[in-house]
């Protein structure tokens, strides 16, 4: 039988959203701060030979730096402002969550709550400034080298180092103001508009070149069955669930005995959701990132790097595979599922799952079913985002649109709309309860006005 928030979801239309004053306050500040990130791709960076640069990303479009551009909304293609794009705050919030579970200081601050999350969103910061920093000057170097700067030397460094670190830190303000002020998570909704930006393009060159011959008409259909069957695989695995039954005691208030209740404790069957995906890709595009614009100059060393570890390669296929499932488990296990709070939480409830001690021995229980999930979890990340790198590079499809893609469009889409469910749903609960106090008002002040029986 569907409850009584689901009987209200589904009775949503767009008179409550239009009632919603708040909420679409909220979806208009978001959308008003990505459209700001996407002129932002526009404006580029001083000092650089746009046309080599436009010529060059053309013709690695269908290699690395189609999956930069695709990364970057754009920007990386065109040399913008933020052409780092967010992946610098996405490495540092990984370093920054690994010494958060292995250093015994940082341990502690994320078990003071709310200000010691503050003081590591902080240790964050600083770490993008200098992994922006890193890259930015990398890049500057290898623009050199590959001749797409107008006037090489310190000053051409100089800027191009200012330029990108300042724009991936706004690029970081506008992704904390969207997750605070807007709807959905400010990061991820950064990049989903990004991909889904240049989604358009990279489809209209790819059916340009069915129509002139290069790519038969059995590929062209067989990849958009392809994309379908993803994405409908990930919308089923995605709403998965394992339900653990949840039993609460009687209990006793005053002279009255309340009967013990039940309920489910849902565990998704990938908790992490898109996180070990871009996590697995900002550290593949790490050391990949400066060496783009430097084909030539590479050392043997990067050429090594470059040949293994490309896009399509086993290496680095092995590679994407083993971050994914490790970055599946830690962030499930250290961030988004923690079975000792969630034990706690239930002991201090008086809820127990049957047959299983409240406590330690809980804790053990749930860490044993959410391990086994997340090796199915693990398993279908890794299918999602190395089958489409596999036909890519062996069909030669000459654009990026990888099963890192579709997860994100996939999560950052479903978590976006439930945001705006429960915002909904919390505005029809706001006006039931503004009625039900006025009619008690009003049963209040005509009950005044009635004059009761006198009494002898």
């Amino acid at each position: 039988m569907a409850s009584a928030a689901e009987q209200m979801a589904s009775n949503m239309s767009w008179g409550a959203f239009g009632k919603a004053t708040e909420l679409r306050q909220r979806i208009f500040f978001t959308l008003g701060l990505l459209i700001v990130y996407r002129l932002g791709t526009y404006i580029p960076v001083p000092g650089i030979d746009g046309g080599a640069l436009r010529q060059f990303m053309e013709d690695a479009a269908s290699g690395l730096g189609g999956i930069l551009s695709m990364f970057t909304g754009g920007a990386l293609s065109r040399m913008g402002i933020f052409a780092l794009g967010i992946m610098p705050y996405i490495s540092a919030s990984i370093i920054v969550q690994l010494l958060g579970s292995m250093y015994e200081p940082w341990k502690q601050l994320k078990k003071e709550g709310e200000q010691g999350r503050k003081k590591l969103n902080q240790y964050t910061r600083y770490g993008t400034v200098l992994l922006a920093t890193f890259q930015a000057y990398g890049l500057a170097v290898s623009l050199e080298a590959g001749d797409f700067a107008s006037d090489p030397g310190l000053f051409f460094r100089a800027s191009t180092v200012i330029t990108l670190v300042g724009g991936t830190m706004f690029l970081m303000w506008l992704g904390e103001q969207i997750t605070s002020r807007g709807i959905g998570n400010g990061i991820s909704l950064i990049i989903f508009v990004g991909i889904i930006a240049e989604i358009p393009t990279a489809l209209a060159q790819f059916l340009s070149q069915g129509r002139a011959g290069a790519i038969s008409p059995a590929v062209i259909i067989g990849v958009i069955l392809m994309v379908v069957a993803v994405l409908t695989f990930v919308v089923f695995m995605e709403r998965a669930l394992r339900k653990i039954h949840i039993q609460y005691p009687r209990r006793q208030v005053g002279m009255k005995v309340y009967d013990g209740g039940s309920s489910h404790l849902p565990i998704k069957v990938n908790p992490a959701g898109v996180i070990p995906a871009i996590f697995a890709s900002a550290l593949l595009l790490l050391p990949t990132t400066i060496s783009t614009f430097s084909e030539s100059d590479t050392g043997p060393v990067m050429s090594t790097l470059l040949a293994y570890f490309g896009p399509g390669q086993p290496l680095y296929l092995v590679f994407f595979a083993a971050m994914i499932v490790f970055f599946t488990f830690f962030y499930t296990k250290e961030v988004s599922f923690k079975v000792d709070d969630v034990a706690d939480n239930l002991k201090n409830q008086n809820g127990f799952v049957p047959g299983i001690r409240p406590g330690k021995r809980t804790a053990e229980y749930l860490d044993y079913v959410v391990t086994r999930i997340l090796v199915l979890g693990s398993g279908y990340l890794t299918l999602v985002a190395l089958l489409p790198e596999i036909l890519r590079s062996q069909l030669a499809i000459p654009f990026y649109f990888g099963g890192t893609s579709i997860l994100i469009i996939v999560s950052v889409g479903m978590d976006t709309i439930q945001q705006v469910q429960s915002h909904l749903l919390a505005h029809q609960y706001e006006g039931l309860i503004e009625k039900s106090q006025l009619r008690g008002r009003r049963s209040g002040s005509t009950g005044k006005k009635r004059k009761g029986p006198a009494r002898r």
